[in-house]
């Protein structure tokens, strides 16, 4: 009867699963549930339960990989050149993912971090070699052979790129301190993945180049068209829209009348490249440096006003309630929360243990009192744990322990179910239980015990998790830039723009604010999202910290002029790291296209976290600050400099001996004997590569 609604329209049944089972089974085995239930006419029979509602690997990075064909040919004007990042990212998220299984077989790695290692690899594989062949075609355009510009990339922008990874790493193996087998899978998978893309953009991606030598230079219209009708076609799988599917086959129709009709064979003109003093950034820089106390203060207050929201951060497990409305999933918890209440959906187990004889008259004094507090719509039980079949009263003797099923009278995500488990905890059981057989034997647990446990681990440990990851790498910054005042702006930057994409997180997931246009409703977040991303974006923030100063710092050791060589630097670095932002956020953002809601936050607040790390913090706050220290951003003290190591991620400077003739080469090559081998010296191909084009 307990599993029949009062109104008889609604009922129930139980099904328990092998704890032996891993997710993916469960999965596995819900597909197999829902196959087979039957159809009744007049009846609607769902099947519910996280456990069972699947798991689907994503499509919507393929709409990321369809902009950042875009971006890239925008930002290269070669089809080549566009490919090379795509390719290697592609590779280094394939290899990573199946380094991820493999040691999946040794520790516990969720698979929520499938997806994460996906998202955070495509954004910085494309990234990280993005910065690499920008570097090589400016070797190309100095004059420099294939072998010559390779290894001059590698032994600048390389190096940035190892750093940068490295950071990252770093900062997503600190969520080993928490000490959660959950959220330590979480950062080994993610860490995984970074490391290989990252591994795949300083080894094959010079391979890659030795093949191309100065192919990377010429596109042809037939190539163009192609690589647009491929971008088309990714489009259209990625937001399942199938007249764009044509894009595919169209884009190999372009390739093969390419090869015959003269306009499709022309080459692209080139863009004209302009100097670095012409360039807006240049500009921009100046006129910036020109007001530095406004910029300040007007970048600084932009990203505070969106930081606001965060301080009504709720942290919490959002409930099946959030599964898209088309799901089973969704359907089973709506008709058990209509039919039975929406407390239905996430019961309190409470559980009471006796030391000796059971001691009925407690066990009923609880359960009346637990019937008596306030949030709770139900109480089924006592219920022994010696029960079966034929069970008989006077077997409650024996009994070790007995459970009650405690129903609040509001959602599992609800803020006033949680405060019900903190009165049952707090008050009612000691209260009810005060001298009987069996206080201090009752506890309170269930999934939304479990969650609130959770959150409230996480929150003690997040303290300690900040402080690791910003003591690594303000130290880390101090050993590159040589300085005192350039790492520690840069994280008080970063803490700046990550305070704003929590704030939007907040405002957009939790206050349910754009809710209907990014299907979601308003919810707690989950409590280590603002860990996993904080983890993310801060190493994330550290590679345009590293690859624009760095550039800096390299322009102010050729000139000594503190001035000029912030401007010089943004204006080298300005068009790489907006189209690296760019690609970020792209692909980043089109994980809002996906069901999953944690997916959804996590490729939000990414997103936002990059967009303003690469325009008001790089563009308006790094140039600003820059200009009010002037020669003291390279100031660190005598002591501290004796100490730290020498870790060097800008490479020769300009005019440094041997810069981009050769001498870099020996250097590096002395040192990497793999090099020469890579960019394609061993294999024969020379300077000029492959001699055919797209």
């Amino acid at each position: 009867a307990a599993q029949i609604s009062e109104d008889r329209r609604t009922a129930f049944a139980t099904v328990n699963i092998d704890p032996d089972l891993d997710q993916n089974e469960m999965g596995e085995l819900g597909v197999r549930i829902r196959d087979s239930l039957p159809e009744i006419d007049g009846a609607q029979i769902e099947v519910g339960g996280q456990a069972l509602a699947g798991f689907e690997p994503p499509e919507s990075e393929l709409i990321g990989i369809a902009f950042a064909i875009v971006v890239l040919i925008l930002s290269f004007g070669s089809v080549l050149a566009m490919g090379l990042p795509i390719a290697v990212a592609l590779g280094g998220v394939g290899v990573g993912g199946g380094v991820v299984v493999l040691v999946s077989h040794i520790t516990s790695i969720p698979d929520i971090a499938t997806i994460i290692g996906a998202m955070i690899g495509l954004g910085v594989g494309i990234d990280y070699a993005l910065f690499i062949v920008t570097r090589y075609r400016e070797g190309i355009h100095h004059g420099l052979g294939t072998r010559e510009a390779t290894i001059t990339a590698l032994d600048t922008a390389g190096r940035s790129v190892i750093f940068a990874g490295l950071t990252v790493v770093i900062s997503l193996l600190g969520m080993l301190l928490i000490g959660l087998k959950f959220v330590s899978g979480l950062g080994i998978g993610a860490a995984i993945t970074v490391a290989v893309t990252m591994l795949a953009s300083v080894t094959l991606l010079p391979a890659l180049l030795g093949l191309a030598g100065t192919r990377v230079e010429v596109t042809r219209w037939r190539g163009l068209g192609a690589a647009a009708l491929v971008a088309v076609s990714l489009l259209g799988v990625g937001l399942s829209i199938d007249p764009l599917l044509v894009g595919l086959p169209l884009a190999v129709v372009v390739m093969v009348l390419g090869l015959f009709l003269a306009p499709l064979k022309a080459e692209v003109p080139q863009r004209v490249r302009k100097p670095s003093n012409e360039t807006f950034a240049y500009r921009w820089s100046h006129q910036i440096q020109a007001h530095p106390w406004l910029s300040v203060l007007v970048g600084t207050a932009v990203l505070v006003l969106l930081a606001v929201p965060m301080f009504s951060l709720r942290l919490g497990a959002s409930d099946d309630g959030n599964f898209p409305e088309k799901t089973s999933t969704r359907k089973a918890y709506d008709l058990l929360a209509d039919g039975f209440g929406p407390g239905f959906n996430g019961p309190l187990l409470v559980t009471a243990s006796f030391d000796g004889a059971p001691d009925q008259a407690a066990v009923m004094s609880l359960s009346e009192a637990l019937g008596e507090t306030d949030g709770v719509a139900q109480v089924v039980g006592p219920v022994p744990n010696n029960i079966h079949p034929g069970y008989q009263p006077a077997e409650f003797a024996e009994a070790e322990a007995v459970l009650f099923r405690v129903f609040p009278t509001t959602s599992p995500q609800d803020r006033r179910t949680t405060e019900l488990l903190e009165r049952l905890r707090e008050r009612t059981i000691p209260e009810a239980t005060d001298g009987t057989a069996i206080d201090g034997n009752v506890h309170v647990t269930g999934n939304v015990a479990i969650n609130a446990d959770f959150t409230t681990y996480l929150s003690g440990r997040m303290p300690l998790f900040l402080g690791v990851v910003l003591a690594l790498s303000f130290i880390l910054l101090m050993a590159v830039f040589r300085s005192l005042l350039v790492p520690l702006k840069a994280v008080f930057m970063n803490m700046l723009s990550i305070g704003a994409a929590y704030g939007v997180v907040v405002a957009i997931f939790q206050w349910g604010w754009l809710g209907d246009l990014f299907n979601i409703a308003g919810a707690p977040i989950e409590p280590f999202l603002p860990m996993m991303m904080f983890a993310i974006v801060f190493g994330l923030s550290m590679d345009y910290e590293v690859f624009l100063l760095s550039r800096v710092k390299e322009e102010y050791d050729r000139t000594g002029d503190a001035k000029n060589s912030v401007a010089d630097g943004l204006a080298a670095t300005a068009r790489v790291i907006t189209a690296a932002a760019a690609i970020m956020v792209v692909v980043f953002g089109s994980f809002m296209f996906e069901d999953n809601r944690i997916t959804k936050m996590f490729g939000m607040g990414l997103a936002v976290a990059v967009l303003l790390d690469a325009s008001l913090v790089r563009m308006l706050l790094v140039p600003a600050t820059m200009e009010l220290l002037g020669e003291k951003n390279w100031w660190i003290p005598k002591w501290i400099d004796r100490i730290l190591p020498n870790i060097n991620v800008e490479g020769p400077a300009e005019g440094a001996p041997g810069h981009g003739h050769g001498g870099v080469g020996e250097d590096l090559a002395d040192e990497l004997d793999v090099v020469p081998a890579l960019v394609g010296e061993s294999a024969g191909l020379g300077e000029g590569g492959l001699r055919s084009g797209s």
